[in-house]
């Protein structure tokens, strides 16, 4: 199965793939929505990933399961971390796209909240 766009924008969830400093690679299932262009997620402002980003935006992402096996091709991007308006944005999105569940999570202060901007290479 070949990997677009398209298939990782309606992939339930995907692998994101980020990069510590010795290039080994930290992967992670993650919800994802369509944000125009690109794809956006929602997670701690104190998370591994945002620090791996931080140093390196190199990022793959793949469709997967919950529990991150891989279900098509890894595709390469880069990530961008977002504003604090940005991280509004994207928490409504994710909202918007997994409704119930994602309100539930989605209850605390913004503030514990960044988003991620992912644009395939």
């Amino acid at each position: 199965m070949t990997t677009t766009f398209e298939t990782l924008a309606q992939s339930r969830y995907v692998a994101l793939t980020t990069f510590r400093r010795d290039g080994s690679p930290v992967s992670t299932a993650v919800w994802v929505a369509r944000d125009g262009d690109a794809l956006v997620v929602v997670t701690g402002p104190n998370s591994g990933k945002v620090r791996r980003l931080r140093a390196n935006p190199a990022v793959t992402v793949a469709p997967c399961d919950i529990r991150g096996r891989v279900k098509g091709e890894a595709i390469p991007g880069h990530a961008v971390v977002l504003d604090a308006d940005g991280a509004v944005r994207v928490r409504e999105l994710i909202v918007r796209r997994y409704g119930l569940l994602a309100r539930f999570f989605a209850r605390g202060d913004v503030s514990e909240s960044v988003g991620l901007s992912i644009t395939l290479d």
